[in-house]
């Protein structure tokens, strides 16, 4: 029979070779599961993975990876921070609708005005609004000890319940009919998010993801803090000991986290949005775990991780459109990519072995 044996160190060659095992596993899976599903399992691999980049579209369709990419890079780089450090924000999906709410409000409230100013104006207050929400576990856990998991994951459903209420109520467009949503930004372009290259798909959004992602790999590898948050994941008594204080670690790991979400949020309701609705959300904040740990918690890994997940959202529209393909079904594939990792990540630390089973 098989038994897992604990390994003395971490497999440096197993914690590189996980993912790209997990994304071989998830295509196999994948493929049965669309067998199953009476369609074409090389058809459907190859319309979520190739025809984006090579297909007849690919020209249009990569400009859309950034589109895709870059609300993911940027809430997964700063999960990642406090997954490091063993602090697990569950509720970036919250953080993200009140960025984009508090900040499309700020830009909204001065409609008509042209200034320029705006929109950094929005930016700030869509991070303002993604933090302050983050705060709200990071104080329950450092003054009253609770789980952090439990409080910012049922912050998600507070959060959703506020964005229904902005688009059916305070930020409702008093000229759209009585029809739920807020002003589109693509026609106030003071508060726009406009593409930088024209077909390119680059906005402001997938700017600050790159900035993000160097910014991170900075903290991490070149200052005393990144070094703490580290330390303090690897061996929380000896980061006590080293000085490391756990309540200001928590603190500052999910403002950071918080405040990203806020700004991908922000990013993403004034450009590909373009208003506050009910359905605004689209599961950002909780795919970025998916990208976050797929990455192995490595900014430049996030940013690679994040481009693939992009992949498998166009592609997997692209599935549902040509294919027939339920949405359920793409959600079930992405799913598994994380399952697979989680399962892989065993070898990191443990060895599969053979026992032999005495005779009774």
């Amino acid at each position: 029979m098989l038994r897992l044996e604990k390994r003395p160190t971490p497999s440096v060659f197993w914690s590189r070779a996980t993912p790209v095992l997990a994304v071989a596993l998830t295509m196999i899976a994948g493929s049965v599961m669309f067998a199953v599903l009476g369609k074409n399992p090389f058809e459907a691999i190859r319309t979520i993975f190739w025809d984006p980049l090579f297909g007849e579209f690919a020209w249009y369709l990569r400009g859309q990876l950034l589109v895709k990419a870059g609300p993911l890079v940027l809430i997964a780089v700063g999960l990642s921070l406090g997954f490091r450090a063993g602090i697990w924000n569950i509720g970036a999906e919250g953080q993200y609708i009140m960025g984009a709410v508090i900040g499309a409000a700020v830009g909204l409230a001065v409609y008509p005005t042209e200034n320029r100013l705006i929109f950094p104006v929005m930016i700030v207050a869509g991070a303002l609004g993604g933090w302050a929400w983050a705060m709200i576990p990071a104080i329950l856990k450092t003054r009253f000890n609770t789980n952090e998991i439990l409080v910012s994951l049922m912050l998600v459903y507070v959060a959703q319940t506020i964005l229904a209420m902005a688009s059916t109520g305070f930020l409702r467009n008093p000229e759209g009919a009585g029809f739920p949503g807020s002003r589109n930004f693509s026609s106030y372009p003071a508060a726009a998010n406009p593409e930088l290259i024209a077909g390119s798909g680059l906005h402001w959004g997938g700017v600050a993801a790159l900035a993000t992602v160097v910014a991170a790999y900075v903290l991490l590898q070149r200052h005393i803090l990144g070094f703490q948050i580290k330390l303090a994941g690897q061996a929380p008594r000896a980061a006590r000991y080293a000085g490391v204080k756990p309540e200001r670690l928590v603190l500052f790991c999910m403002g950071v986290a918080g405040a990203l979400a806020g700004m991908a949020g922000l990013f993403e309701v004034t450009g590909p949005a373009g208003q506050i609705s009910i359905d605004f959300n689209v599961g950002y904040g909780f795919t970025a775990i998916i990208v976050a740990f797929l990455g192995r918690l490595n900014p430049i890994g996030i940013l690679l991780a994040g481009l693939l997940m992009a992949l498998t959202y166009i592609g997997g529209e692209m599935a549902s459109t040509n294919l027939g393909l339920p949405s359920a079904a793409i959600q079930a594939f992405q799913g598994m990519l994380l399952f697979f990792l989680l399962a892989c990540d065993l070898l990191t630390n443990f060895r599969i072995r053979l026992a032999q089973v005495e005779a009774r």
